[in-house]
């Protein structure tokens, strides 16, 4: 069996707390956005939390 690069996808169902108030996706610190996609930040692997970023965010016009 081949091993390929694990990347998700996930659908928003439920709330998910962001305190990045400078995207647009972002409603009195809750994440509006569609679907949110995170990958990882420059590591192989990750174990912490600054290892991964959010792929979703979109700046404020």
């Amino acid at each position: 069996m081949k091993n390929y690069p694990v990347k998700e996808v996930i659908l928003v169902p439920q709330n998910i707390k962001c305190n990045v108030t400078e995207c647009q996706y972002n409603s009195n610190v809750m994440c509006d956005a569609p679907m949110v996609q995170v990958n990882r930040n420059n590591a192989s692997q990750s174990s912490k939390s600054d290892e991964t970023k959010c792929e979703t965010f979109k700046p404020r016009a």
